[in-house]
């Protein structure tokens, strides 16, 4: 079993508050973290509204399962955040 966890930074450029910060973020637990492969939790910066930090784990079988997941997680992101990734980290475990 492989097993990666990807930490992702997002900046919420022109984000007023934390009630709006919740709604341009909305659902990315709930949308990420139903798939059998993925655990999605907020790690840091619940309290500034212009910043959020996710960490997701992925569990795989083989390591070309693991990229692809990865990077299909990655590309998604960036289509489905009012935000801009402003780092990822990813460490094998």
């Amino acid at each position: 079993m492989k097993i990666r966890l990807l930490v992702v930074d997002f900046h919420l450029p022109g984000c007023r508050s934390l009630k709006e910060k919740r709604h341009r973020i909305r659902g990315i637990r709930d949308r990420f973290g139903k798939q059998p492969h993925l655990a999605v939790a907020e790690c840091d910066f619940q309290n500034d509204h212009r910043r959020a930090r996710y960490a997701f784990v992925f569990l795989a079988f083989d390591g070309k399962s693991l990229d692809r997941a990865v990077s299909n997680l990655e590309d998604r992101l960036e289509l489905s955040v009012d935000g801009v990734i402003s780092a990822i980290e990813s460490t094998h475990l």
